[in-house]
């Protein structure tokens, strides 16, 4: 008789429990990296520039946020962006412009969409900082997931 009266309190603390897990195994974070440099380029650029970036994507908000360090341009870096979608040697149309002060380390964050968090995750973006002596970019890195 006791069994029996357990076993809908159970069956109630099991169906509460997977309302309560269910939600957030959908919810993952990617993280992600880029190695910057003028070898990257199209064409290749010669610099003693060279840069990194560490970056997260949200898959549930989409929220995509950034930490770009560089040293060793040939000048203050005049634009930075994410381009894409582009293929390593290949070049692409800015799809995220880099907001405020480009000094090193340039942070922000930006909500994509569906069809550029697909191409974000297929390695189709890349982190471009330009200089003044370097206008279509000094040192460039693909972005790819870290490992």
């Amino acid at each position: 008789m006791r069994i029996q009266s357990f076993s809908p309190m159970l069956s109630a603390l099991a169906i509460s429990a997977s309302f309560l897990l269910a939600s957030p195994a959908f919810a993952e974070t990617v993280k992600l990296k880029a190695t910057l440099d003028g070898a990257q380029q199209n064409p290749p650029v010669t610099t003693k520039g060279k840069g990194a970036a560490a970056l997260t994507f949200d898959t549930t908000s989409k929220k995509l946020s950034w930490t770009v360090n560089y040293s060793g341009l040939s000048g203050p870096a005049t634009a930075g962006h994410i381009h894409g979608p582009a293929a390593i040697g290949e070049n692409a149309g800015v799809v995220i412009p880099f907001k405020g002060k480009l000094k090193s380390p340039v942070k922000g964050s930006e909500t994509l969409t569906d069809a550029q968090a697909t191409d974000l995750l297929a390695g189709k973006y890349y982190v471009n900082i330009h200089t003044a002596a370097n206008k279509d970019g000094e040192i460039r890195g693909q972005i790819d997931k870290a490992m």
